[in-house]
């Protein structure tokens, strides 16, 4: 996508085609050239890569599409991935099937996983849109571990307010929080760091399509309602370049007691 010249292009035909195509999955390459986002430093795909060739079962909680658990293969022998959004979950099962992982259907707003519980030694989660950490320790074996890459405080707050106005302060996604709920579950968070990094947005068919993916950031969003403050940000982008927030992550790993 990022090879179409796009630089004469109209506000019309910009959110038109932003607006239209599809953003089942979990993949952003459709922003390439389009919009950057900086990335933490622990470097996550790696890190489940690792620990996923030492694990004997695993499981990916609110996989998406399947392509950060996919980009990980070989998986372990037992791999269980959980999709709640029906898009996404028949993309995860095409993705996964293929490696041998099983793709469960199961809704984001939980709070019970439909697997038994201590079979993981291991399960992954990245972006969740809520963590069930009682859950995620009644699935751990005794000994196993939970690695998530998290949503921030603070995340795209820049990009939010642009369409919303002030936003209150919340702790729901700080790592302190994080780690006083697992603790609750009975784990023992052994890794918490917390990273904010730059993001841009090159033109604004970039923040259509982002706001359609992400939808947590402006959780009412389409482009009839926020129209005004779309054609806004067309303008600011025109006059002063990027529009520029930042993106805020933090990486729990926690343990359930032998």
């Amino acid at each position: 996508m990022s090879a179409i010249d796009r630089s004469n292009w109209t506000f019309e035909q910009l959110i038109e085609e932003a607006d239209t195509v599809s953003v089942a999955g979990w993949d952003f390459s459709w922003l390439d050239g389009r919009a950057s986002e900086g990335r933490p430093s622990w470097g996550y795909s790696r890190l489940i890569a690792e620990r996923l060739h030492r694990s004997q079962a695993a499981l990916d909680i609110q996989t998406g599409g399947g392509e950060v658990l996919a980009g990980a293969a070989p998986l372990p022998p037992l791999t269980v991935a959980v999709e709640g959004w029906p898009p996404n979950w028949r993309i995860a099962q095409q993705t996964l099937a293929p490696l041998g992982a099983h793709v469960v259907a199961a809704g984001d707003d939980g709070p019970v996983l439909p697997l038994r519980g201590e079979t993981f030694d291991l399960v992954i989660c990245r972006h969740p849109v809520r963590t069930w950490w009682t859950e995620i320790a009644r699935v751990l074996k005794p000994g196993g571990t939970y690695l998530s890459q998290e949503i921030g405080p603070g995340q795209a707050k820049a990009v939010t307010e642009w369409f919303m106005g002030p936003q209150p302060a919340s702790d729901t996604r700080t790592p302190e929080r994080h780690r006083r709920l697992a603790e609750q579950a009975g784990l023992d968070v052994v890794d918490l760091r917390l990273e904010s990094l730059p993001m841009a947005f090159n033109d604004i068919g970039a923040v259509v399509y982002f706001l359609r993916k992400v939808i947590w950031t402006v959780p009412d969003f389409s482009v009839e309602r926020y129209r005004d403050r779309l054609l806004a940000l067309h303008q600011w982008i025109q006059d002063n370049g990027a529009f520029r927030a930042q993106s805020v992550r933090f990486l729990i790993e926690a343990r359930k007691p032998e």
